[in-house]
């Protein structure tokens, strides 16, 4: 039992003569080491609001409301409740949307609510049954990646054809809520509506 007590004697004796390992934070600034993960810092020109980092975050520090009416996607981010393990960081679609930051680490505050950032995105919503298919950046993202390949898709076509405005001034789209008509393949819908418009008239020929 003496040789225990010699060595807690030693290492005491070593802490005296050392200096501590310790920074002197907030008396003296910190300098992270290298990979240091601290606050993730959204950019919000290259986030698209696509809801994959609420979807990856373990504490569910992410979370997204959806106003239909407003068509806003409120992104809400509580750092209060981040434990900086980079899942948002590793799984953004853009790569480019969220990154740990190296110099962003002291977030003790009295107010909690001052942890609490939100972020507002533009929704598209299916003009037909009123589901939210996406936001708009993220279907513009879309596009991009997929280049030509993105108007293999009605939806897409149809998005096109708003920004473009050629059919502008044309009453293509039925009341939210109605059953989806044929007319409706032209109008910005919902995948599922689009099934029901194709199976029902294309296939059936009604």
């Amino acid at each position: 039992m003496k040789y225990p007590k010699l060595r807690e004697l030693r290492e005491a004796v070593i802490s005296l003569v050392t200096p501590a390992y310790t920074s002197k934070f907030p008396a003296e600034e910190h300098v992270p080491f290298t990979d240091f993960r601290g606050k993730p810092v959204v950019d919000d020109t290259n986030c698209v609001g696509c809801e994959t980092c609420a979807n990856v975050c373990p504490p569910l520090a992410i979370t997204f409301t959806d106003d239909k009416e407003k068509k806003i996607r409120t992104i809400t981010r509580d750092y209060g409740k981040c434990i900086f393990c980079g899942q948002c960081q590793e799984h953004c679609i853009t790569g480019k949307g969220v990154k740990l930051s190296d110099k962003i680490y002291d977030l003790a505050v009295f107010d909690r609510a001052k942890n609490v950032e939100y972020q507002y995105k533009e929704l598209l919503v299916c003009e037909s049954c009123g589901a939210v298919i996406t936001t708009v950046e993220h279907l513009n993202y879309m596009h991009r990646k997929l280049g030509p390949k993105a108007f293999a898709s009605i939806l897409n076509l149809n998005v096109l054809n708003r920004k473009l405005k050629l059919a502008e001034g044309q009453e293509l789209t039925a009341a939210t809520g109605e059953t989806p008509q044929r007319k409706d393949m032209f109008s910005v819908i919902c995948p599922n509506c689009l099934r029901q418009v194709t199976v029902k008239y294309l296939f059936k020929g009604a």
